[in-house]
């Protein structure tokens, strides 16, 4: 996201559900989290991304030598077969079971859009990334929400997926890290809930957003993705989170039924026909190189939660957080006891007069005194007084 754009009508954030103004007549309902796309403060705690990565450090990447002779024709329905064994390589399954999309939210569009016929239901858990609900509301599918709680650490609630589930039920879908929270799924859960899944819904498919899994903090081991775990999960990612490269474009499916598989290269087909080549190509050379690549953003993170935590126990008797699990991203919360509805709203008004842009949890399905904050897309000498900031803005608010 570059550059400022001051003349951006910067009202308070809407919420994730009820949000659209009475004459909105669009398919997908409409989110302010719109507003990123088309403003960037000097103190930028909304994005959700490690810092951007630059054509000139991809170009310096082995393997991208060839790409002046690349000819631009159309791509493959499945994606190259280079950048598909690239993504395989980082979830070991074999290469022939992803698809390759333009970003993961359309991936999930396409499964949704494909799995789902009219009266059948997906289950979907918040707070969340608002296009992966709003996609399956554009995709005409019957949504029943799973509200996760702060108080709870977003943990994965069993039992109200449990009592949401029905022979309706085609998909199931969560993120694992969440967005906006960073907190994980255990591998115990998946399997609690593909029980489930067997008894309850036993035509389902398990759908996990896997988008900031290498996204973790210095030394700590990466947590293996879910793709090989059973065939009833489909799996989505992208280069755009952990690897800092959203402007390529280039997300995939992992999906083992080839039936499946099949369908949703027709469905690709029939929307946006292939790929660019282009971006595959730059994107197979950032995977190849994947793990220089974020060795050094892992420190960046770690360095970056080190001192948020740090910020936030300075801060405990007017703030409380979720401590993520890994990516860039975590769920902070103005106390109620240190500021009332007006503060509230006030603390929002003041944000951008301190050069400050915070992600409001009502674009994700939460609360106005729940943000998200990330921590990854400021340079680290920018980071500290961002948070200073957000302590002046705190200050003000509550006078």
């Amino acid at each position: 996201m570059q550059g400022i754009q001051p003349n951006f009508d910067e009202r308070q954030p809407s919420g994730l559900s009820g949000s659209n103004p009475p004459e909105w007549r669009g398919r997908f309902p409409r989110n302010e989290i719109i507003s990123l796309l088309d403003v960037n403060r000097p103190f930028n705690l909304a994005e959700s991304t490690s810092q951007d990565l630059t054509v000139g450090e991809l170009m310096d990447m082995a393997g991208l030598e060839p790409i002046r002779n690349l000819k631009l024709g159309y791509g493959t329905s499945a994606g190259s077969v280079a950048l598909r064994e690239a993504i395989a390589e980082g979830c070991n399954i074999p290469a022939e079971h992803i698809i390759a999309t333009q970003g993961t939210a359309l991936g999930l569009f396409l499964l949704a859009f494909e799995v789902c016929r009219s009266g059948d239901e997906a289950v979907f858990a918040t707070p969340c990334f608002p296009p992966s609900r709003d996609c399956l509301l554009g995709a005409g599918v019957s949504v029943r929400e799973i509200k996760l709680s702060f108080e709870n650490g977003y943990r994965l609630d069993l039992d109200q997926i449990d009592a949401s589930l029905s022979p309706k039920t085609k998909l199931v879908s969560i993120a694992s890290p969440q967005n906006p929270s960073g907190i994980q799924t255990s591998r115990a859960d998946i399997e609690k809930l593909l029980v489930l899944l067997e008894r309850r819904s036993p035509e389902a498919i398990l759908f996990i957003d896997e988008t900031y899994r290498e996204a973790a903090y210095g030394d700590n081991a990466v947590v293996e993705s879910f793709a090989g775990l059973d065939s009833r999960i489909v799996t989505g990612a992208s280069v755009s989170k952990a690897l800092g490269a959203p402007g390529l474009r280039t997300g995939w499916l992992t999906v083992a039924n080839a039936d499946l598989r099949e369908r949703l290269a027709v469905a690709k087909m029939n929307t946006v026909i292939s790929g660019s080549v282009l971006d595959e190509t730059l994107a197979t050379a950032l995977l190849r190189n994947r793990e220089g690549v974020l060795a050094s953003r892992r420190r960046l993170l770690a360095g970056a939660l080190q001192e948020l935590a740090l910020w936030c126990e300075s801060e405990h008797e007017r703030i409380e957080w979720v401590r993520p699990d890994a990516g860039a991203l975590c769920c902070l919360r103005l106390r109620s006891d240190a500021f009332d509805e007006v503060a509230v709203s006030r603390f929002w008004n003041l944000l951008p007069s301190h050069d400050l842009q915070l992600a409001s949890g009502t674009w994700f399905g939460e609360s106005s005194r729940v943000f998200r904050l990330g921590f990854g897309y400021l340079p680290p000498a920018r980071f500290g007084p961002a948070l200073s900031a957000l302590s002046m803005v705190m200050d003000a608010a509550a006078a």
